[in-house]
């Protein structure tokens, strides 16, 4: 029997529930947190197609709904699109009473709630998240685009007021999709605990992920994050520890641009790069091997396309954790104790030009 789940986010500003479960869309309307006259779902051009529909259907009768579509990928989290969304938001006359719906992937919940967030110095809005990486991205108040510059460099702290995470949309997902999400559920593992990271790598991406196996990994990754958010919305401290992977996998996507690679798929690369930082810099143990051997078999791609390693370098400098330049990366004292460390760049160069050959890069 499959039930639903729910998690509450308290901090010290917000507190929003967290909904997993399936068959969340067709009852959607129960998972709403008040009544809104005028509703806007914001959604990318897939997701569109396969459940816009199912959405609206399903949304307060006597609501006023409207729809706006972004194209698909990475690069929608542009300063563009995000000025054409407001410019929606202001004909389909919201006001400061009424709601959108954060329809899709991590880009969407991103995009979207940065509208929201800005919007009238901000409406509610609710996510609901149609990829695993969303299991990520969709709790935390993080809202942002991107910069050619960098990733997510302009941006808010903005919680939902709901997620609504209906598992039903997750079976359907392409492999790239599923591999850039469970990046981010390996990456909870790490800094958390054995147990988990363990289970984690047990789980065979070619094949189907049996429902309760993917929903405890969701919900074990949910309640690593909300832990750490709940002590530290605003990234002062632990938040960043979060982040762990990230610091190379941002400069990889940005170098290469949105899209060539997915997320996670470059958060993988980070990963790997990070322990061997660890190893180098802090003596750890890590399982260096397991990870790369789980990513191998599971078609994580871990040739990159030859980008000059000052090029990287220069990209992490520009890195939101970065502190007078220098670069600051997340890395483990073992599985379950991340901390921050300050890199100088002739070190990082080194290091980086060495996991590169490594790779075979």
């Amino acid at each position: 029997m499959f039930l639903m789940h729910k998690q509450t986010i308290t901090t010290s500003t917000n507190q929003y529930d967290v909904f997993v479960g399936k068959g969340m869309m067709e009852n959607i309307k129960d998972y709403l947190p008040k009544a809104y006259r005028n509703i806007l779902v914001i959604t990318d051009s897939i997701v569109n197609d396969l459940y816009t529909a199912k959405v609206v259907a399903n949304l307060p009768e006597e609501a006023k709904v409207s729809v706006s579509v972004v194209p698909t990928g990475e690069s929608s989290k542009s300063m563009e699109q995000y000025y054409q969304l407001l410019t929606d938001v202001i004909h389909h006359q919201l006001d400061r009473k009424s709601l959108i719906i954060a329809l899709g992937g991590g880009m969407i919940g991103d995009l979207a709630g940065f509208v929201a967030a800005t919007y009238m110095r901000g409406i509610d809005f609710v996510q609901v998240p149609t990829t695993i990486l969303a299991h990520d991205s969709s709790v935390g108040g993080k809202v942002a685009i991107n910069h050619p510059e960098g990733k997510n460099l302009i941006g808010n702290f903005y919680p939902p007021q709901a997620v609504l995470y209906d598992i039903d949309t997750l079976h359907s997902l392409p492999d790239k999709e599923k591999r850039s999400g469970y990046a981010e559920v390996v990456k909870h593992g790490f800094i958390s605990d054995h147990a988990y990271l363990e289970d984690v790598l047990k789980v065979d991406l070619t094949k189907a992920i049996d429902s309760n196996v993917m929903t405890d990994h969701l919900q074990k990754g949910i309640a690593v994050k909300a832990k750490v958010v709940e002590q530290d919305e605003m990234e002062t401290n632990i938040r960043k520890y979060l982040n762990f992977g990230h610091t190379l996998g941002h400069a990889i996507e940005s170098e290469l641009g949105y899209g060539k690679i997915t997320h996670g798929e470059a958060v993988a690369i980070g990963m790997l790069f990070a322990i061997r930082v660890s190893e180098q810099k802090l003596g750890s143990k890590l399982p260096y091997k397991a990870l790369y051997n789980w990513l191998l078999d599971n078609h994580y791609p871990l040739n990159l396309p030859s980008i000059p390693t000052t090029q990287l370098v220069e990209r992490m400098k520009k890195d939101k954790k970065s502190e007078n330049a220098t670069v600051q990366m997340v890395l483990l004292q073992e599985i379950g104790e991340p901390v921050t460390e300050n890199i100088l760049d002739q070190d990082l160069t080194n290091l980086l030009e060495n996991f590169m050959r490594e790779l075979g890069s």
